[in-house]
């Protein structure tokens, strides 16, 4: 019985410890300087990994548990509105997630705001507002709701400014910097319809740009992989397919369920000529989107399984596997509407070009007319598709010809 009483005496203490511990009011204050507070971004740091590796479930727990502990900081919402975001970026044509992605984004603006009109040290909340106000800016862009989009940026440079030169607080600052920089400068070369909106915008200098995000990934901590993040898509943009490949191969061994970095790894690999790793992980990506893995869904597999008809098709020379592989990748694109894709284009030329080699002419005229029919016509796919069906059409008047 006193066993029993003790028991039911320490379950009190525990139950009573637990309500004053999760008592909001018991919180109810400004906070100020998480942003670089060790012990907030230990508290953090494992439902951040969580998130990052598409393990979404537990990463929302402990988010909530840092809103319970900070209900008036606009953190914990931010980052909520991140792992939103995260489950977009695999397929960004995927809408379902959109509006819990605002609103976590639209709640932070809102404490951001207030803990900026209440702060001496107006660099944190500046940061959450330029950083809730871009995601916002990304989402719109994505839906091409242009004026939202360019609404929310100029929101956004506008509390960049505000962070600018400012590291020695925080690497976190520096992030914005980075991305501004290199798409000031990017976006006008690659879209120059958008030149009108980005006048009024200040100029931007890409290589200043990179600069900043790899000091950024190297150095920060809430905005470290999302830095990361960028630089795998830079890299390979500029053609700088080795730093492509060791960044996402590093990202991917950090976080091997997270689908955009292992889709980069494999695109990487395959691209340098290391088939081994890239068949390897492309066969991982596929096995995870059969067992609809978070995360993993059509636009990862019509590149592993492009891949994966190549390395077959002319590295082990085994036609019926590629061909296999090739029809994946056509499938993958069809249900993820990418037909102007270029891994659906190629894999339409690679099924042409060896429908050829088995003498299925017809077949193979008909895959070339689809890639001309479906490419860009400034396109290499688009090119050789018209060469290789003028040549198709020469030798079988040749060869009729010379049935004659």
């Amino acid at each position: 019985m006193n066993k029993l009483l003790l028991t039911v005496w320490f379950v009190a203490i525990a139950a009573l410890a637990k309500a004053q511990l999760y008592d909001p009011s018991a919180f109810d204050k400004v906070y100020d300087g998480l942003l670089k507070h060790p012990g907030v971004q230990i508290e953090s740091a494992e439902a951040i990994n969580q998130m990052y590796n598409y393990k979404f479930y537990e990463a929302d727990k402990e988010f909530r548990w840092l809103h319970l502990r900070y209900p008036k900081h606009p953190m914990p919402y931010f980052l909520m509105g991140l792992a939103e975001w995260w489950k977009i970026v695999p397929n960004t044509d995927i809408t379902g997630y959109d509006d819990r992605c605002l609103s976590y984004m639209d709640s932070t603006i809102t404490l951001a705001e207030k803990l900026y009109d209440n702060s001496k040290n107006k660099l944190e909340p500046a940061f959450f507002l330029a950083a809730a106000y871009a995601f916002k800016g990304r989402l719109y862009a994505e839906r091409k709701k242009w004026a939202k989009a360019t609404f929310a940026g100029k929101n956004a440079l506008k509390y960049f400014d505000q962070c600018k030169g400012s590291a020695d607080f925080s690497p976190e600052l520096l992030f914005g910097d980075g991305i501004y920089n290199f798409y000031a400068q990017w976006i006008p070369e690659n879209y120059p319809i958008l030149k009108p909106i980005l006048a009024f915008f200040p100029k931007g200098n890409k290589q200043v740009g990179i600069k900043q995000l790899e000091k950024t990934a190297n150095t920060a901590f809430y905005t470290r992989v999302e830095a990361r993040y960028f630089l795998v898509q830079i890299y390979s943009t500029e053609n700088q397919y080795d730093k492509a490949y060791d960044m996402s191969k590093y990202m991917y061994e950090q976080y091997p369920d997270n689908p955009f970095f292992e889709r980069y790894y494999a695109r990487s690999a395959f691209v340098l000529g290391k088939l081994a790793e890239a068949e390897r992980i492309s066969k991982d990506i596929l096995v995870k989107v059969e067992k609809t893995q978070s995360g993993y869904e059509g636009v990862s597999g019509r590149t592993a399984a492009y891949i994966l008809g190549y390395i077959n098709q002319l590295f082990y020379h085994n036609p019926t596997e590629a061909k296999r592989y090739y029809q994946m990748s056509i499938d993958f694109a069809k249900k993820t509407n990418a037909l102007g894709a270029g891994y659906y284009w190629s894999s339409v030329l690679a099924l042409g070009k060896i429908a050829i080699q088995e003498k299925q002419y017809d077949q193979a005229q008909a895959y070339f007319k689809e890639v001309m029919d479906k490419a860009d016509r400034k396109s290499s796919q688009h090119k050789e598709a018209k060469k290789m069906l003028d040549e198709l059409k020469k030798s079988r008047r040749e060869e009729r010809r010379k049935q004659k």
